[in-house]
């Protein structure tokens, strides 16, 4: 059995961190896109740390420290999996129509494999608002009215289960080249220096890179083998963990980082 699970991220999204090239501190990327993506270990980590106790090991399996401080023999697998977390819809500024969320059929394609649907992958170019043969005018791109198709049913491709989806309303579909190069320009940045006890900056600064807020990402969940497809009971478990909670996923939560809405259809 598999299940989707989205995050609509509220305040920018930190994941990874341990990287870092010159004066920039990098976020969580696929290896074969360079995309931005919130690892499973992330997910699974903070799922598992609001599970109640007396599940935790039976939904997650036990933990290394478990093992160590003699409490299991052995370490075991819980009957739930997570995957990572990828990115669905992304905004970027536009100096004409205000916000506008980007995808590709890339993105969208790993969505629509996970649900069960009929949709089809759109065409490149397909505009939610395009009208009146305006021009659209994003960061870093410009896009001329003749390259943009009006896009009728785009709603069917931003999933429900959440208020804060409702804030999505126009949306545009780009080459993959393309949405690739604007959602690494449009990541959050934020500079940070270090002060001494004078107020005097201490050595150098460096850049922290975040996904911004307003993004929609999704990642898939289900039974692992050891539940063997009978194990209804942590699908339902699971489903009321993830629907009653409010969640901070990633690093830097003193900071307001990570904060999102979570549910699961």
């Amino acid at each position: 059995m598999k299940k989707v699970a989205y995050l609509y991220l509220l305040s920018p999204l930190h994941t990874g961190g341990a990287s870092q090239e010159g004066n920039v501190v990098a976020i969580a990327r696929e290896v074969h896109t360079e995309l931005p993506y919130a690892p499973s270990s992330t997910m699974r980590g903070r799922l598992r740390a609001t599970t109640p106790d007396d599940q935790k090991n039976i939904l997650w399996g036990n933990t290394l420290e478990d093992v160590t401080a003699g409490n299991d023999g052995n370490l075991t697998q819980g009957l739930l999996w997570v995957g990572d977390a990828s990115i669905l819809w992304f905004p970027v500024p536009s100096l004409s129509h205000g916000i506008v969320w980007i995808t590709s059929p890339f993105l969208l394609r790993r969505w629509l494999r996970l649900i069960d649907t009929d949709l089809n992958l759109p065409s490149v170019g397909s505009f939610s608002h395009q009208e009146n043969n305006q021009n659209l005018y994003l960061k870093d791109a410009v896009f001329q009215s003749s390259e943009l198709t009006g896009w009728h049913n785009w709603q069917q491709y931003i999933p429900n289960g959440n208020d804060e989806v409702e804030t999505i309303s126009k949306v545009l579909v780009l080459s993959d080249q393309d949405c690739q190069i604007l959602i690494q320009s449009s990541l959050w940045r934020q500079v940070k220096i270090k002060l001494d006890n004078d107020k005097q900056v201490d050595g150098g600064f460096r850049y922290e890179e975040a996904i911004p807020p307003e993004t929609l990402m999704f990642f898939p969940w289900g039974l692992t083998t050891v539940a063997n497809g009978n194990a209804t009971n942590a699908i339902s478990s699971c489903q009321t963990i993830i629907q009653n909670n409010d969640w901070q996923f990633g690093g830097q939560e003193s900071l307001g980082r990570g904060f999102v809405e979570l549910w699961s259809n």
